[in-house]
Formats: C-alpha cells, structure tokens, sequence
C-alpha cells in the first residue's frame, strides 16, 4: 500500500488501499466506477488536505489532467476552460503571460485548478468565484456528466455547493471569464497597497500585484517549498470566522473587522488565535504553528497527522474558551478530527 504522506504538503498521512493516477477525462471516470460502492478520495495537489496517520481505507485517485482550451475576443475578453489537474499558480501566470488580468490577487495558492470552486479560494480581496462561469463535474450519485452554472455552484466564504455535498460531484474542468489588459482592479487590500506602495483603491499592473502577492505569502510561510519547514502546511488551517454585528461589538476594538453587506462581520482568525495566548513557533510533537503566520500548522520534520490535529485543537479551544468563538477548520479532514 501506498504512503499517502509523499502527496501531501503537510508530509502526513497513512496508507490508501489502492492509488490511482489519472490524466484524461475518461480515465477520471473510469477509476470511480471501478472503485464501486468502496470509499473514494479524490486528490489533486495534496495541499488542502489533513489525512489521519491510520491512512484511507479505499481508492484514492489523483487527478492530473491540464488541458487547456482559449476563446479570446476583444470586447468580452478571454474564456478560459481549464482541465481540473491543472496546478493553480501555473494556471495564473499563464493567464498574466497571455495578457489577461483577474486572477493576480490569488496568486501564490497551491493547489489545482479543479480545488479551487470546490473552496471558492480566495486571497487579497477576490474570490475565484468572481471569475467562473460554468464548472463541468462527474456526478457519483446519478453517474453522468453535469454542468454547473456560476449561481448553480451557490458560492459563499470559502464553501460551494460542491462543499456542501461532499463526495458526489468529481469537477472535470473549469471555464472562466478574464478581462484583456495589463491592469488589476482597484486594490482595496490595506496590505497589498502598501506592498504595491499604492493607495487603496488604485490600480497596478497585475504582473506587480502577483509579484508582490507572491512576496507577501512568501513571507507567512505560505508559498511551498522543500527546503522550508514553515511552509510544510496545508496553508491557512481556519477560516476567518463570520459573526453577527453584536458578537463583534463584543470584541476588543484592536480586532481586525470585515463588515459583509448581509449585516455579519468578518474577523480575522490569526488574531483571534494570537490573543488567545497561542504563538508562533508553540510545537506539539512535531507539528508547530508556523514562525511566519499563526494559521499555518507545519510539519516541523517528524509530525504526525494526530500531531498537527492536536495542535489544530488547542488553537481551537483557546479561542473558544477566551472569545466565545468556535474556528472551523478550512482544511479538508480525513479521517481524523479536531
């Protein structure tokens, strides 16, 4: 049996009962309908994910397919449908190289592309979900092909449809919608106008904006690399907590806000979880909080997944105990619980 820690950016997990790699449209079908009524795990880059030290218990298939196909028109800009393999930054340079702009702020992320609706990842003020106009999926359930529409996928903070009802819809390839030009949005960020040394609300070329995104991730532990155990994580473990206007009322002032147009308020977990007496660099076993950022749990070499998720758990607790706030976990558990 197979390992499943050498797929994983957090370096952990136990053996699968069987590995299956794919690479064509076909051949992704074809590995769910030979698995049968057995448990399935679809897997692309390995980086959003936690999987129990015990492993997985059935197939586990990756999926590697990139194909890419483009219609570029000059006044609606370019429709990009791209395979589900395909890894994400590579798929954003792509876009910056050919000359479209959209996808800079999200820069950096690891993954593939077939992850990203599923997450409805986000990063410096967008979302993908701003730039997807149909996901084409495998549906497990019903076995044939169904294409969602961009309201179909019903996109919230970091969740989707797809989230929603997990196991049944295999994304296939993504189509999105990208404007022509050398030039971001409006960056509204505090963070990434300051890096960009801009005003917010300005514009920069969107090949500064991934450049400086890049930094910025860079320096929170958040872009991968072998060398670095900082970034053996499976990037942010938690998602920003969503609260009620009162909850938030309840908060010291010093905690970074976010007002959401349905009357809710964003907070930021890494403060939440700094003020609850965690810290950079708090270890248990082999698994520590990253130097760089308090929302990465890396690997410091020799953790185990009941490592990471015991640290997952503190950090958890603390922030309940202290703030009355429950942090769900924005990595997929396998497993394994916190």
């Amino acid at each position: 049996m197979t390992e499943l820690s050498k797929y994983t950016s957090l370096r952990v997990g136990g053996p699968a009962t069987k590995v299956v790699q794919v690479s064509t449209e076909a051949q992704i079908i074809a590995a769910i309908e030979e698995a049968g009524d057995t448990p399935v795990l679809i897997m692309g880059g390995g980086t959003n994910v936690l999987i129990a030290d015990k492993g997985f218990d059935g197939t586990v298939i990756r999926i590697s397919n990139n194909s890419v196909q483009a219609e570029v028109d000059a006044c609606s800009g370019a429709t990009l449908t791209i395979g589900a393999g395909e890894d994400w930054d590579v798929f954003v340079q792509t876009t910056i190289n050919s000359g479209f702009a959209g996808l800079e702020t999200l820069s950096g992320i690891p993954g593939t592309v077939g992850a990203a609706p599923i997450q409805n990842i986000g990063a410096y003020g967008h979302e993908v979900s701003e730039f997807i106009t149909r996901v084409r999926t495998y549906d497990r359930e019903l076995k044939e092909i169904y294409t969602f529409t961009n309201s179909q996928c019903e996109f919230t903070y970091r969740n989707s449809y797809f989230k929603a009802h997990p196991g049944r819809y295999v994304v296939l390839d993504v189509q999105f919608q990208l404007r022509i030009g050398e030039f971001s949005a409006p960056i509204t960020y505090l963070e990434l106008s300051k890096k960009l040394g801009i005003e917010p609300g300005d514009k920069a070329t969107v090949a500064a904006t991934r450049a400086a995104v890049l930094e910025l991730r860079a320096s929170k532990g958040m872009l991968l690399s072998p060398d670095d155990h900082d970034s053996w994580s499976a990037g942010s473990f938690f998602t920003n907590p969503i609260i009620s206007q009162q909850a938030a009322d309840g908060l010291p002032d010093a905690a970074p806000k976010w007002p959401l147009n349905d009357g809710r308020v964003k907070i930021s977990a890494a403060w939440l979880i700094e003020n609850a007496g965690m810290h950079k660099g708090d270890e248990v076993g082999g698994a520590r909080i990253s130097t760089k950022h308090v929302l990465a749990l890396t690997n410091s070499g020799d953790a185990t997944a009941a490592d990471i998720a015991e640290l997952a758990k503190r950090a958890r607790n603390q922030v309940k105990e202290i703030f009355g706030i429950t942090l769900e976990a924005e990595v997929n558990l396998i497993g394994i619980e916190i």
